[in-house]
């Protein structure tokens, strides 16, 4: 088969894994930076253009889109799509993910367990979105970030006050949440391929850090989920529309709790705590659904 990566940086420890795994299974494969593709729109006939060349034949893609860079890369995802392509992310369901505020809510419309989240148009009225978050401490986050930048611990009511009115202030749009005391600042990744959670591990922050990202200096085990876990892991990346997420969820005594479902979930992480090749179980899902 002939595989497009859609990657910005070629270096990345994802994008390595994935072009090897590809090359082992004898497929061609490349790495293309979506952010330097041309899309031309043409009567029954959309093309992709890079490096001044047409990009042709290609049997699949593999969207490793960043968050910066999301309207663009989308619009690209989806002329491959145009072209017949098998995108293992749709284009639809990567703008899906990347809105905070529409991915809770689709997940709540399915019902599953989420921490409490409160949303207004710059209300003023700050005390009382912390107390529909459940009072004081909350998590303030900002709705375009991504990695645990822009997520606050706000530990009392007016901590809370002054940093959403600070955002307020700034037009920035945030989100309140409920603070989960008893995940103890450590979080649940699923990883699932074509309907399956093929790998789990458990995150815990650094000590005296409530966020457990990996970049940020967290930690990572291997895990094996509850019935329970595995269940809302599944029916959160189902609802999605995603055939590869990874799954951020809370341990929390009334269940498990979603916290995000990524669209472009990093390997390095979840295949050092597993000690199995995700790469190749990507490179096999697109050989699946490819003719």
């Amino acid at each position: 088969m002939n595989i497009k990566i859609l990657s910005a940086n070629p270096n990345l420890y994802s994008t390595k894994r994935i072009l090897e795994a590809a090359k082992k299974r004898n497929h061609t494969i490349e790495v293309i930076n979506h952010t330097k593709c041309d899309i031309v729109i043409e009567k029954k006939k959309p093309m992709v253009f890079y490096k001044g060349k047409a990009i042709e034949d290609v049997d699949a893609v593999i969207p490793r889109i960043g968050a910066s860079v999301t309207f663009y890369g989308t619009a690209v995802v989806r002329q491959f799509e145009m072209m017949r392509c098998f995108a293992t992310t749709e284009s639809v369901a990567l703008v899906r993910s990347r809105d905070k505020l529409r991915s809770l809510q689709i997940l709540s419309r399915a019902g599953l367990g989420l921490p409490k989240t409160i949303f207004t148009n710059y209300s003023k009225n700050v005390e009382e979105i912390v107390e529909q978050a459940g009072g004081a401490p909350v998590i303030i986050k900002l709705l375009e970030g991504t990695q645990g930048i822009g997520v606050i611990l706000a530990e009392t009511k007016k901590a809370a006050e002054s940093v959403i009115e600070a955002f307020n202030n700034l037009q920035a749009r945030v989100i309140v949440q409920e603070f989960i005391k008893e995940a103890g600042g450590a979080d649940i990744r699923a990883f699932i391929i074509d309907g399956q959670v093929v790998g789990a591990m458990k995150r815990q922050g650094k000590e005296g850090e409530f966020r457990s990202n990996l970049h940020r200096g967290g930690s990572a085990n291997v895990i094996e989920l509850t019935d329970e876990e595995e269940t809302a892991a599944l029916k959160a990346a189902k609802a999605m529309g995603l055939g590869i997420a990874g799954v951020d969820m809370l341990q929390s005594s009334r269940g498990p709790l979603i916290l995000e479902v990524n669209s472009s979930p990093g390997l390095e992480g979840i295949e050092a705590a597993t000690g199995k090749d995700i790469a190749t179980m990507i490179i096999k899902y697109i050989e699946r659904n490819v003719d």
